[in-house]
């Protein structure tokens, strides 16, 4: 099996005419569309209109184009299916459509994907965006800028990216946990609903944290269940709490 080139056409642009700034937006969620990252890398922009060229070593040709193939039948992971959502986004606000090919052969490619961007339709029924109170628990990965509105990135642990904001003072005091246990922030998000029917978080505002134990649920679950109990002597404990609560039959 040799390596394969996935090819993600723009229609909007040309590459001089691409800010760099924005390339590297697409970059980004085209790697989070792709997942196996340290696998896939970007080879070069093709003349025409926009074409970016990532090459995916051969043995994760299989994973990505079941990834792709999930986000067609929403069974992908979550952040397969945002980073769709996200390019999908980004390519409307330019004004443009897109799609991922495949070259199977030196000048033919064939579509595995396709992106509707400024095609879809105006008149499909709408929903959101919705602002509601809740929380997000994962890693703090990134945290950082210049404005009073300062960025937060979480991880949780379905490798989904959470992008989120804060003030400088709860950035200031979220500082220390970079990289560390997993924490929960409690704020406002807002949710925008995709073409697919799916609720996509957009961002969230953090109003608050607080770090959590950094157990995972199997080891929480393991523990319960190594607790010594007097129930464990009975030869039908169901039977005895009915008892209790009803009495004997």
């Amino acid at each position: 099996m040799n390596d394969a080139e996935y090819i993600f056409k723009i229609d909007a642009f040309t590459p001089d005419r691409l800010p760099m700034k924005r390339l590297a937006e697409y970059l980004y969620e085209l790697s989070a569309l792709y997942g196996s990252q340290e696998r896939v890398h970007f080879v070069r922009l093709k003349k025409g209109s926009t074409v970016l060229v990532k090459r995916i070593e051969f043995e994760s040709v299989p994973k990505v184009r079941e990834r792709l193939d999930g986000v067609k039948h929403r069974t992908a992971p979550q952040e397969a299916i945002e980073a769709y959502s996200n390019l999908d986004n980004m390519l409307a606000e330019d004004n443009a459509i897109g799609a991922i090919e495949v070259a199977v052969g030196k000048k033919r490619t064939a579509k595995i994907l396709e992106f509707p961007g400024r095609t879809k339709l105006e008149s499909k029924e709408k929903y959101g965006p919705v602002t509601e109170p809740g929380t997000v628990d994962g890693v703090l990965i990134r945290i950082g800028g210049i404005d009073e509105t300062v960025p937060v990135l979480l991880l949780e642990e379905e490798k989904t990216r959470r992008h989120c904001t804060c003030n400088r003072e709860i950035a200031r005091q979220l500082a220390p946990y970079i990289f560390g246990p997993i924490i929960r922030v409690s704020g406002a998000g807002r949710w925008q609903r995709d073409d697919f029917g799916n609720w996509v978080m957009e961002r969230f505002v953090i109003h608050s944290f607080q770090p959590l134990d950094d157990v995972r649920l199997v080891d929480v679950t393991n523990d319960l269940r190594s607790i010594q109990s007097d129930l464990q002597k009975l030869d039908d404990p169901l039977r005895q709490l009915r008892e209790l609560r009803h009495g004997r039959e």
